[in-house]
């Protein structure tokens, strides 16, 4: 598994295939296996690149949690980038891996190709409900990795079994559990929030919701994102928050034929 060093220490990623590159950027928690179901089929017509955000899968954890945020993580991807010389390039971005890839074609347009967003995080339009529950996932009385994930990962397949398995496991020992914490207490702040920024996307994008996630509602945030980018096309398949991984057959034949337009155009 290859590997570089960027300011924010040693970042893992995983890499396969030949052509265009195309970035795939995980969720809090999960790692570049939660991947794995798509990147064969992928990779037969892109270079595909899938990090493990620092402290997740075999990337170094970040040295202060307090820096810890959706500023952090673009600025991650954003040198990653620059040392391999990517872009421009196609992202495939889940929650917080949207958020990153979303604010990439935000404030760099000219290195996006062609964006999915895979029920993405900045769009969700908070209240006291939802600015309550990230209070209580970044508290000490948060639902542990594994329970969480077996709540919004709605279908079952060996895939999914080995990503519950890692949240059981490597996910939920305490510093991984600390950083966990960290990030969702950045989810109900101001810098998180993409609604009003994502209106000057040019991209081509394609929004990937599943219709049963409780974390990101495709009625709700699906609706608000789709809304914000101008062109974007929303599409919800019978999954919970992880479509590629739950359904990967019904999210490739979204996303290839779309990845095809992108080079097209």
């Amino acid at each position: 598994m290859p590997k570089i060093s960027l300011s924010s220490g040693v970042v893992h990623y995983r890499e396969l295939g030949q052509g265009d590159p195309l970035i795939l950027l995980h969720a809090n928690p999960g790692d570049s296996l939660d991947f794995a179901a798509i990147i064969p089929a992928l990779s037969k017509k892109y270079r595909v690149l899938a990090l493990d955000w620092p402290g997740y899968g075999e990337s170094a954890p970040p040295e202060h949690l307090a820096l810890v945020g959706p500023r952090y993580f673009y600025n991650v991807l954003r040198e990653f980038m620059a040392i391999l010389d990517l872009g421009p390039v196609f992202v495939i971005g889940n929650s917080l891996g949207g958020n990153a890839a979303a604010r990439l074609a935000i404030e760099a347009p000219e290195l996006v190709r062609g964006l999915v967003l895979v029920s993405p995080g900045g769009f969700t339009p908070h209240n006291l409900v939802t600015r309550s529950f990230c209070r209580l996932q970044g508290s000490a009385l948060a639902f542990s990795p594994h329970f969480f994930a077996s709540r919004y990962l709605k279908r079952r397949s060996p895939v999914v079994e080995a990503m519950l398995l890692r949240a059981q496991t490597t996910q939920s020992c305490p510093s991984r559990v600390a950083l966990n914490r960290a990030v969702w207490r950045s989810f109900s702040t101001a810098d998180n929030d993409l609604r009003q920024s994502a209106r000057v996307i040019k991209a081509k994008t394609l929004l990937v919701f599943g219709e049963h996630d409780p974390v990101i509602p495709a009625k709700k945030d699906g609706a608000m994102a789709t809304n914000a980018i101008h062109g974007s096309r929303l599409v919800v398949l019978p999954s919970g928050h992880a479509p590629f991984a739950e359904v990967p057959d019904a999210f490739l034949l979204e996303v290839l034929p779309f990845l095809d337009s992108c080079q097209q155009s």
